[in-house]
C-alpha cells in the first residue's frame, strides 16, 4: 500500500506553479501518494507548529519555532528581490505617518508582519484572513493593511494606495533579498527520504519552468481571478533562480532576518539553519 505524504501549500499561483509537476504526476514519487493540503499561509504556519504536515510551505518568520522538527529545503523558497509585501491605505502614508495606526496583517506568524515590526515599532496589528484586508480598510476597521500574493500587483484596482514596499525597504537597509516563504520537511521522515523528496520538488519546479504555459494554466486556477498576464508576472516574481536554490545569499538573508527579528523581540532565539 502506498504511504501518504501530505504536502501543504497556499492557494496562490506561485505555489501552485511550483507543485504542478507533482500534482499532475509529471514527476512521481514512487511508493507514495501525495495528498495536497491547500490552506492560507497562516493556517499552514499553525499546522506546522503542531507538526501536522510532512512537507509544507511556511512563512520564514515561523521557522525559529520549528527548527527542532523540520529541515529547510534549499528549493521552493519565495524570495523577494527589492520587492515584497506592501502596506496599503486609502491614501499614501509615509512609514513615520503609519506609526500608531491600526494595520491589518495576514497573521502574527507571517513574514509580512515580522518585516513591518522590524521597521515600524509602534502600530496596532489586527490579524485577519489576507483576502479580507482591503475590504477591512474600506470598512474603516483598520487604517492600513499589509497585502501579499497577487494583491501586490493589482491593489490599485481595489481603490487603495501603496505606502511602503517592505521588500524594497529591506533591500535598501541590508542589501539583501528577503526570503518570505520556505518549504520545509519533517525530520522524522529520515534524511534519505527527505533528500529524495527535495529532489522531486526541485524536478517539479524545473518542469514548470520548462513547460510554462501548461503550468501557468493550472496555476491561474489559484489566482483569484487575475488575468493571465498578471498571473504570469506574479509567478515569475516568486518562482525563479532563488526558488531553485536558496543559495549562500538566501542563507545570509535568513540569518539577518532572524537576527533582526530577535532584536525586535519577535523570536526567542536565532535559529540554526538546517538546510537540505
Amino acid at each position: 500500500m502506498e504511504k501518504v505524504l501530505r504536502v501543504g501549500h497556499s492557494p496562490d499561483a506561485d505555489d501552485a506553479f511550483m507543485f504542478y509537476g507533482i500534482a499532475h504526476g509529471k514527476v512521481p514519487l514512487n511508493g507514495f501518494k501525495i495528498e495536497h493540503v491547500i490552506e492560507d499561509i497562516q493556517t499552514l504556519n499553525c499546522r506546522a507548529l503542531k507538526s501536522e504536515i510532512e512537507i509544507t510551505a511556511i512563512s520564514a518568520a515561523v521557522y525559529p519555532y520549528l527548527q527542532d522538527k523540520y529541515w529547510i529545503l534549499s528549493c521552493g523558497a519565495s524570495v523577494g528581490r527589492k520587492y515584497g509585501p506592501l502596506v496599503v491605505a486609502p491614501k499614501v502614508f509615509s512609514l513615520t505617518e503609519l506609526s500608531g495606526k491600526k494595520i491589518g496583517i495576514p497573521g502574527f506568524q507571517t513574514t509580512a508582519y515580522a518585516l513591518l515590526k522590524i521597521f515600524l515599532k509602534d502600530f496596532v496589528p489586527v490579524s485577519m484572513d489576507f483576502k479580507e484586508i482591503i475590504s477591512a480598510i474600506h470598512r474603516g476597521e483598520v487604517e492600513a493593511g499589509i497585502i501579499i500574493h497577487e494583491g501586490q500587483l493589482n491593489f490599485d484596482s481595489f481603490g487603495v494606495k501603496a505606502c511602503v514596499d517592505l521588500g524594497k525597504l529591506w533591500f535598501e537597509k541590508y542589501n539583501l533579498p528577503i526570503p518570505l516563504g520556505l518549504d520545509i520537511i519533517r525530520k522524522d521522515l529520515g534524511l534519505d527520504l527527505a533528500k529524495k523528496i527535495k529532489t522531486i520538488l526541485l524536478e517539479s519546479i524545473r518542469y514548470a519552468l520548462k513547460n510554462e504555459e501548461e503550468a501557468l494554466i493550472y496555476a491561474l486556477k489559484f489566482g483569484r481571478g487575475v488575468s493571465k498576464e498578471v498571473g504570469r508576472e506574479f509567478v515569475k516574481m516568486y518562482v525563479n533562480e532563488d526558488t531553485l536554490n536558496l543559495g549562500l545569499e538566501g542563507s545570509q538573508a535568513l540569518e539577518k532576518f532572524f537576527e533582526e527579528g530577535k532584536r525586535c523581540g519577535l523570536f526567542p532565539s536565532i535559529p540554526t539553519l538546517n538546510i537540505l
